[in-house]
């Protein structure tokens, strides 16, 4: 089984992008996905990239819970599936 991984989600608003990277890098991060459209828009392409590639045991690490959605709600709803799937969020 291969180790598990942290793959990195960065949604640009008002923390930069290249900020956001450099945190996760640091944060061990192997992959960085990103998007720069709205957190309001349903369809989010490096989000949906980052959940793709999430395994058994794989954490989805985020600088800020924002970062997954603009509600309580709404980034419960992001996270409550790759935790069914055991992987985890940071």
């Amino acid at each position: 089984m291969p180790e598990p991984m942290k793959i990195g989600y960065a949604r640009e608003q008002a923390a930069s992008l290249d900020t956001q990277r450099e945190a996760l890098t640091a944060a061990g991060c192997e992959r960085v996905f990103t998007d720069t459209i709205s957190g309001a828009r349903s369809t989010r392409p490096g989000l949906d990239a980052a959940r793709s590639h999430l395994r058994t045991g794989d954490a989805l690490v985020v600088t800020h819970l924002d970062r997954l959605g603009r509600s309580m709600r709404g980034t419960v709803n992001i996270a409550a599936p790759a935790r069914s799937a055991t992987a985890t969020t940071r």
